[in-house]
């Protein structure tokens, strides 16, 4: 169960500002509004309180728990926002949320009516800030600010292929895997047409050469995709073949420095 709250919003007026307003440039800025999302573990109730603290103990102490518990949360928001970017047909609605750019994220137990106002009977805060997770430490050695000041400065551009592999990376993690295999087909013949020859460096020509030969596992499980579910040894060529084109782009910006 989702249950999701603004908090802080201002007292809506009855009209609808159409002209600019005069500003001081002194002028501080409004506080922002947050949304308040919390994700109920309703399948799974606790009998009694004594059951549910030392759940919340033994939970904290495994950061894998956390980790899981966290993506659990996550995977419900964002499919909540993925459904409602369809349903308006918004095209610029955010394609996901991401721990890291949370307020504060908290893991806790309460009754239905605390959890339903997003409040706990306890809970402990999390610093996903300190985490380690392998997402982290990759962006941590591609060094991004300094690609986005050389995009930005008109130094570097950006490659088809990094988009398209970033969508079908987005749609596989949220459990979209036919969307996945649509994106990895243009995405894979994108970055073969791009990045061929780009580096001179054995395993870039490796991997390069495994994603020439394997392209037709791409085009069968995108062709798959327009019938139905993928099988599940597509979900795993899929899930193979795209961390293979992910580590020929990583090793590419590593390599350019």
């Amino acid at each position: 169960m989702l249950v999701l709250q603004r908090i802080g919003a201002p007292v809506a007026s009855g009209r609808r500002r159409r002209r600019p307003r005069k500003a001081e440039a002194e002028d501080e800025p409004e506080a922002l509004v947050l949304t308040r999302a919390t994700a109920i573990r309703a399948f799974a109730p606790f009998e009694e309180e004594e059951a549910a603290a030392r759940w919340l103990d033994e939970a904290c102490e495994a950061e894998d728990t956390v980790d899981v518990l966290v993506e659990e949360g996550l995977e419900l928001l964002n499919r909540a926002l993925h459904a409602q970017a369809l349903a308006s047909a918004n095209p610029s609605s955010r394609r996901g949320l991401a721990a890291e750019g949370a307020e504060r994220v908290l893991i806790g137990y309460g009754s239905g009516e605390e959890t339903a106002a997003g409040r706990f009977s306890e809970a402990r805060r999390l610093d996903v800030q300190a985490g380690s997770s392998g997402r982290r430490r990759r962006e941590e050695e591609l060094r991004p600010q300094e690609r986005v000041a050389a995009m930005l400065g008109g130094r570097e551009e950006a490659d088809a292929c990094e988009t398209l592999l970033l969508r079908a990376r987005a749609d596989l993690d949220a459990g979209r895997d036919r969307e996945a295999a649509l994106q990895l087909r243009v995405g894979l013949e994108a970055l073969l047409a791009e990045l061929k020859g780009a580096l001179v460096d054995p395993g870039h020509e490796e991997d390069v050469g495994t994603l020439t030969e394997r392209r037709s596992e791409v085009g069968d499980a995108a062709n798959a995709a327009l019938r139905g579910p993928l099988s599940e040894e597509q979900f795993a060529q899929l899930e193979e073949l795209l961390q293979l084109a992910e580590r020929v782009l990583r090793r590419r910006r590593v390599l350019r420095g």
